[in-house]
């Protein structure tokens, strides 16, 4: 009988940082994927608010509800043995107040039993991620495109480009830190920022379209497996095509059940 694997903990990741052994995270919506991450051996599996796009067709992740959070995150939960499970805090569920953050992280945590929660920001939300982490619900945090605030940021665009910015960045950073997170997602940050901003904190760095010097890197699942083929960041390498595939496959299963090649004596039951 084959052994259940040790699941992942925040403490691991610290120790991979302290290796310099890269941490791979990637995004999951449900079980079935949850699953298939979790055998491959991905260490973070994120329930991002792009759910709100990737999944429900939405422009942006600012509609994200919380009872969409968790839903997916409990089914992704469901799925997984081994990885480290972190739900995305929608927009609006913690920057009104500390009661909001708490009470709605810790519907997330006590629902779906998912290890931790990521909200976006940095000096501003710091209180907040202190409150959370003072009653034990474990934080990631996020910088650089925030894309909760992409209105005000003008757009989905790389950030931290001028000093100003760049410095803004450090200083989050080292906020989030103290608060207590445990990881930081940096995402389009120039790389040489976030190497800088990697090597000034002790906890790790997760990045998305911030170069190679981060402790680990996070894509959006459909979006590497090239099911999004119709979004094609700088950042992303695809490592599958499997919109194509899937059209293959759906216009061969059409053509047999138009042609009655489908379905056949094999998959019919006799008398």
């Amino acid at each position: 009988m084959a052994e259940t694997p040790r699941p992942v903990t925040t403490l691991d990741l610290l120790k991979k940082k302290e290796r310099h052994e890269p941490i791979v995270m990637l995004t999951c919506y449900d079980a079935l994927f949850a699953r298939l991450l979790d055998e491959a051996g991905v260490d973070i599996l994120l329930v991002g608010d792009s759910v709100n796009q990737v999944l429900a067709g939405a422009a942006t992740t600012l509609s994200a509800t919380l009872d969409q959070m968790v839903y997916h995150t409990t089914i992704v939960r469901r799925g997984s043995e081994r990885a480290l499970v972190i739900c995305d805090l929608p927009f609006l569920t913690y920057q009104i107040s500390r009661e909001d953050a708490l009470r709605n992280a810790g519907r997330v945590m006590q629902e779906t039993g998912c290890h931790g929660v990521k909200l976006e920001g940095g000096q501003p939300v710091a209180p907040i991620v202190r409150a959370l982490v003072d009653v034990g619900i474990p934080v990631m945090g996020h910088l650089g495109l925030t894309p909760q605030s992409v209105h005000a940021l003008g757009g989905y665009r790389v950030q931290g480009r001028d000093e100003k910015s760049a410095e803004r960045l450090r200083a989050d950073a080292r906020a989030l830190e103290d608060a207590g997170a445990f990881a930081i997602v940096l995402e389009l940050v120039p790389a040489p920022l976030a190497a800088e901003v990697t090597g000034s904190v002790t906890i790790p760095t997760i990045g998305i379209g911030a170069g190679a010097s981060c402790d680990g890197q996070v894509l959006v699942l459909p979006d590497m497996l090239g099911l999004n083929d119709r979004f094609s960041p700088k950042f992303l390498k695809r490592y599958a095509a499997m919109a194509d595939e899937v059209r293959t496959a759906v216009r061969a299963y059409a053509s047999d059940v138009r042609e009655r090649r489908y379905p056949g004596p094999d998959h019919s039951f006799p008398a």
